[in-house]
């Protein structure tokens, strides 16, 4: 209707951009990346304001006003209600002495959990618990996690299960299950979908309560359940080349990564060879770099190497786990800018400029940057241009074309890149 009107786009906006992305946004941005990592506990266990401002490129100040105009709170009220409202979830849903709770919600004395409690809802934490919840285990919590629907629950698993990390992470059935190493905590966790309900159910070991709000941080952006379907399909089947595919399969996810490291790694390990392989050669990493680990489930024996772990490694070892020694300098040298802070790979930092970093490291291309973007970063608008199978399932005869096509997409070209993966596998008719 603007453009009918004889208006044009702003200069200055940049409307076109990814949401989040235009410079009208930057206040906005800055906020809600702030609050997801505060959510995801950036303000618990020591972290403090200016840690979290430093990481998204801002002094204390700046970070604390941005978040008060976007939010209304401070940003160090937004994690007191964040905890406040963990807590109460772990209240209901499971059997956890209160002290447990307190600490696994990131309170850092029973004394303040009780005070707070009682000062926010008006009533003690043991009078919310009128009935015991249902257990799966002595060594089990289970938690849910909502979402928007629609959610195409078996494409996101297939997608998970093509590129397992063998004894890290396995599906079965309609449940997705991996080891967890957050800081000095370990376990496991299982998740599946709750029947005629818009919930995941998360199934994991005790010994990971004190890390929960980045567990469940995580798995957020690993299952993108914080899409939104009805506005990202509705965008996309204005598109003839994919309007199929979306009414084929409403509300595919973009899959996130539960280890930002782990997908830097598995990217990497992907260059050049096939899914299978990749996986393949992730799974010798796991088995030599990565912490051992006894859970009830046989697939699962690993933790995730760390950045720290492959950074402190020789080239030559990386290369004799079947690598060329290029590509395992590439691997070391990702692992060396992650530990030093060089490199941010968590969502929330501004994407084109990681991409920009990403490509400064030696082997690492448009493709694998964009491929981390898309993935760990949680950008809805990264697109690995040159993906032999992004090129096949388009038709097209170049890379050039696809990239031209692309911009029709815009600011969803990684759920376009989903559909049209996913149209390899079911051939539009």
């Amino acid at each position: 209707m603007a453009e009918q009107a004889g208006l044009r786009p702003c200069l200055r906006c940049r409307p076109e951009l990814a949401p989040g992305s235009a410079p009208v946004d930057s206040t906005r941005t800055i906020a809600h990346a702030a609050a997801a990592r505060i959510e995801a506990g950036a303000l618990t266990g020591g972290g403090s304001l200016e840690d979290l401002a430093a990481s998204l490129g801002l002094s204390s100040r700046q970070l604390r006003r941005s978040v008060r105009n976007e939010l209304g709170v401070t940003p160090v009220e937004l994690a007191q209600t964040n905890r406040l409202l963990l807590a109460k979830r772990l209240i209901a849903d499971t059997q956890l002495p209160m002290t447990q709770v307190a600490f696994a919600a990131g309170f850092e004395s029973v004394r303040r959990f009780n005070a707070l409690f009682r000062n926010h809802y008006r009533l003690t934490p043991s009078t919310l618990r009128r009935s015991p919840s249902k257990e799966v285990g002595a060594d089990c919590l289970r938690l849910s996690l909502a979402y928007r629907p629609p959610l195409d629950w078996g494409a996101l698993l297939r997608f998970l299960a093509a590129r397992a990390i063998p004894g890290v992470e396995c599906v079965a059935g309609d449940t997705y299950h991996r080891t967890v190493g957050v800081g000095q905590d370990r376990g496991w966790l299982s998740v599946s979908p709750v029947a005629k309900r818009n919930l995941l159910t998360v199934e994991l070991s005790t010994a990971l309560a004190p890390a929960l709000p980045r567990i469940l941080a995580r798995l957020r952006h690993l299952f993108d359940l914080d899409a939104r379907p009805d506005i990202i399909d509705a965008h996309l089947l204005t598109d003839r080349a994919l309007a199929k595919s979306v009414k084929r399969q409403p509300g595919l996810r973009a899959p996130g990564a539960f280890d930002s490291f782990e997908l830097g790694l598995r990217a990497i390990l992907g260059q050049q060879v096939s899914v299978r392989g990749a996986s393949t050669l992730a799974g010798r990493f796991a088995e030599q770099f990565g912490e051992t680990i006894e859970t009830p489930l046989p697939c699962l024996n690993r933790i995730t190497p760390s950045a720290a772990v492959i950074s402190a490694a020789r080239v030559a070892t990386l290369a004799g786990l079947g690598l060329p020694s290029a590509r395992a300098d590439t691997l070391r040298q990702l692992a060396i800018a992650v530990v030093q802070r060089a490199i941010d790979l968590e969502p929330g930092v501004d994407p084109q400029a990681t991409v920009a970093r990403l490509q400064e490291l030696p082997g690492v291309g448009l493709w694998t940057a964009q491929y981390i973007a898309m993935r760990a970063l949680r950008w809805p608008d990264a697109f690995p241009t040159g993906d032999l199978g992004l090129l096949k399932a388009s038709k097209l005869k170049s890379a050039r074309l696809l990239e031209s096509a692309a911009e029709r997409w815009r600011p969803w070209r990684a759920y376009a890149a989903m559909h049209l993966w996913e149209s390899l596998r079911t051939p539009a008719r």
